[in-house]
């Protein structure tokens, strides 16, 4: 059963070595991902599930390692550390970028309150098997937090990586209204081909989400919401 969630966004600048000089910048988005990652550790878990979006979709086990060199930078990190016992068919890795960032964030918060699986799901994934998804990862341990990695859109403004797109300010702010309240229905309602266009990859994560809050009855607060480099990213924590 899901007992709790925090959604961050998923962009490399928020790890500090890769920013760089711009560091700075979204140093309030990574205060709000600390504190949500605190009410998944004070949900007391047996299970952190780290979602996050990727070209294909796929499952990564505890202890699986990613990397930003093709960021530029010459920065590892790791799904937790390797287990005593890993699964004999574990995944060969690397994490996809959504899980590096989240591997990141959860090295930064030191994370040690439960064991940890990585799930990537593909970005064009359709809204009905994102449901059914999360419903399974809901389902796979007693107590269920979730870490799930995504942002907005990408077409806030001209210099926006997909170019101003007059739709992308009310998709996002129906996507922060949905992320504040825990409102499950309207997450999964969000138009995936629109967010293919926005070039939002946060939707299928997101509707992961939904699927395993379905009948949690979680509350939601919005910690973080803004749009820097024309991107929105929200940081929301659900319990």
């Amino acid at each position: 059963m899901l007992v709790a969630a925090a959604v961050c966004p998923a962009p490399p600048l928020l790890v500090p070595e890769v920013a760089a000089g711009a560091a700075a910048e979204l140093g309030d988005a990574r205060t709000a991902c600390s504190d949500a990652l605190a009410v998944l550790a004070a949900s007391r878990p047996d299970l952190l599930v780290v979602v996050g979006a990727a070209p294909r979709g796929g499952g990564y086990d505890q202890g699986t390692p990613g990397s930003f060199a093709g960021f530029g930078v010459d920065l590892s990190v790791s799904l937790g550390p390797l287990p005593q016992e890993p699964a004999p068919d574990a995944a060969g890795g690397p994490l996809p970028t959504s899980l590096a960032v989240g591997a990141w964030l959860l090295e930064h918060a030191r994370w040690g309150a439960s064991p940890l699986a990585g799930v990537a799901v593909a970005d064009r994934l359709e809204p009905a098997a994102c449901a059914v998804l999360g419903t399974d990862l809901a389902r796979s341990a007693e107590r269920v937090a979730m870490l799930v990695l995504g942002d907005g859109s990408a077409c806030r403004t001209l210099k926006a990586p997909g170019y101003l797109d007059e739709r992308a300010a009310a998709f996002d702010a129906a996507a922060a209204r949905a992320l504040g309240a825990a409102d499950v229905a309207a997450l999964a309602a969000l138009d995936a081909e629109l967010a293919a266009e926005l070039q939002a990859a946060g939707r299928a994560p997101w509707q992961v989400l939904a699927g395993a809050a379905e009948g949690a009855g979680l509350d939601g607060r919005l910690l973080y919401e803004d749009a820097p480099y024309g991107v929105g990213y929200f940081v929301a924590a659900w319990s």
